[in-house]
């Protein structure tokens, strides 16, 4: 068998070879709609040879991308939501989950019901989300009581860095060091 890179690019081939680096690329990383398009894009126009016009390329990829998503290999519902199941798990903001998968290139759609699917399972979801930063970051309430009001702008900032509003941030920042006991207990 000749090596594809030594074959006349027809057609059929080319969309064999993208779909052969798809698959592998979709095997790896499991990745958004958008994440697969700009890899093919940059895998292909490196590899092809320069006679090859990026309009013809794109058609190629949209081809080969709507075959992946008829075969259900590639979801970009899916991966919004357990991508956020899996940032929510990290203490992270829904202003933060948002954001993210905007930077994927998830569809504006599928956004909007994976957050309120969130707020649909947990009304208060930022609020526990900061704790498990506060947590993670020996901040706020989890540092020692002395400390506390020294380090205070400093922590309201990291909670601001990390996508919480202001409201949620301050009634973190101002829970009782028992009462921050018993929410991490709980989760």
């Amino acid at each position: 068998m000749i090596p594809i890179r030594n074959r006349k690019k027809t057609l059929q081939v080319t969309v064999e070879e993208m779909r052969n680096f798809a698959f592998a690329y979709v095997e790896k990383y499991a990745p958004s709609k958008q994440q697969l398009k700009t890899y093919l894009l940059k895998k292909y126009m490196k590899l092809s040879s320069s006679d090859v016009r990026k309009k013809d390329v794109n058609k190629l990829i949209d081809i080969v991308l709507s075959d992946l998503e008829k075969n259900k290999f590639i979801n970009d519902q899916f991966y919004s939501e357990s991508k956020a199941k899996s940032m929510i798990q990290r203490g992270n903001s829904i202003n933060k989950i948002r954001n993210y998968l905007m930077g994927k290139g998830i569809h504006d759609e599928f956004i909007k019901d994976t957050v309120d699917k969130i707020k649909e399972d947990n009304s208060d979801q930022d609020f526990f989300s900061a704790i498990k930063i506060c947590k993670k970051k020996r901040i706020g309430p989890a540092r020692a009581e002395d400390n506390r009001t020294l380090f205070y702008k400093k922590d309201i900032s990291l909670l601001a860095r990390n996508g919480f509003d202001f409201e949620t941030s301050r009634k973190v920042m101002d829970i009782e060091k028992d009462e921050y006991l018993k929410i991490i207990n709980l989760l």
